[in-house]
């Protein structure tokens, strides 16, 4: 029997949801549970053929086993070596290689020293930081927020400079990026499972948390072939087989906003019903393939060839 498990901490409905559509549907030699895991033996044999992780991000035990899991074969969406090494700011980066338009980012150290550091680790930097060059780049009004976070945690809209330098200056020793304002007259969040499957949802970050999936502006069949085509050459090229991708439209051109989100909000409550379907079941008929594509046991033991194991 080829078992999918399910790795997550604290949602309520996607989950059971998730694990509930599989093994309704019947597939023979395929099943599904949430995860059960105590102390890991070096290199055992996982019992899952896939896992789905949605919450290693936050638990370095998970993280870990995950990568142990994979070493022997386990199919884990997402990829935990891709994963532990990714940060927002490449991403800024690789979706400007590969012709997906991104505001003008800039990535700023830290206001503090991370703990267990001094100044004289910091020798290398600057001082004072080449602000101006910063703002001719970026320009205002412009967001400043974590290299690599989540969640719209610490993130501020500042308007100038002075703005900007209040704000920094809470920041702690987060890495901060600071990033151009699109004003956007369309906004799209974009659910992407398989690299090929897009689940595109008109989106307005303004409206109340229970609001946002209701919007005053239509997707024309030229916007979602757009969006589509930036979906899947953005995970392709990231390597990541459940995301979200946001996109904020200003003059016709859709700017790629958030796409680091490895394991996205799906709960029933947030993205409201029509959009729950469609990841429930995208999700559960993507699982159910892997697992009858059985287990990828590396041939090479090689890091890039555990970022990409196809």
């Amino acid at each position: 029997m080829k078992t999918i498990g399910l790795l997550f901490g604290m949602e309520q409905s996607f989950p059971p949801a998730l694990v509930e559509r599989i093994n309704s549907m019947d597939v023979d030699d395929v099943c599904a549970e949430f995860v059960k895991v105590g102390a890991v033996k070096m290199a055992e044999l996982s019992k899952y053929d896939v896992i789905l992780d949605r919450i290693s991000h936050d638990i370095p035990f998970y993280r870990s086993l995950l990568k142990n899991a994979a070493l022997t074969g386990t199919r884990v969406v997402n990829n935990p070596f891709w994963w532990s090494a990714d940060d927002k700011f490449f991403n800024y980066a690789l979706a400007s290689q590969i012709g997906v338009p991104v505001p003008r980012t800039a990535l700023l150290p830290s206001k503090e020293h991370p703990e267990g550091t001094s100044s004289e680790s910091f020798r290398n930097l600057m001082f004072p930081l080449n602000w101006d060059e910063v703002f001719d780049y970026v320009g205002f009004p412009a967001f400043l927020k974590p290299h690599d976070g989540g969640g719209w945690k610490q993130v501020y809209k500042v308007d100038n400079a002075q703005e900007l330098f209040e704000a920094y200056n809470e920041s702690g020793d987060t890495t901060m990026v600071l990033q151009a304002n699109v004003n956007f007259t369309e906004y799209y969040r974009c659910y992407v499972i398989g690299r090929k499957h897009v689940h595109i949802m008109p989106y307005d970050p303004r409206n109340p948390h229970h609001l946002r999936y209701v919007a005053d502006f239509e997707l024309t069949e030229k916007r979602r072939k757009q969006i589509e085509e930036y979906c899947i050459k953005i995970c392709e090229a990231l390597g990541y087989d459940f995301n979200t991708v946001e996109f904020a439209v200003e003059d016709d051109v859709p700017y790629a906003i958030d796409y680091m989100n490895p394991a996205p909000d799906a709960e029933a409550s947030s993205v409201q019903d029509e959009n729950f379907e469609w990841v429930v079941q995208t999700t559960a008929q993507f699982l159910i393939d892997l697992a009858k594509e059985g287990r990828k046991v590396p041939t090479e033991y090689a890091w890039s060839k555990f970022m990409n194991p196809k």
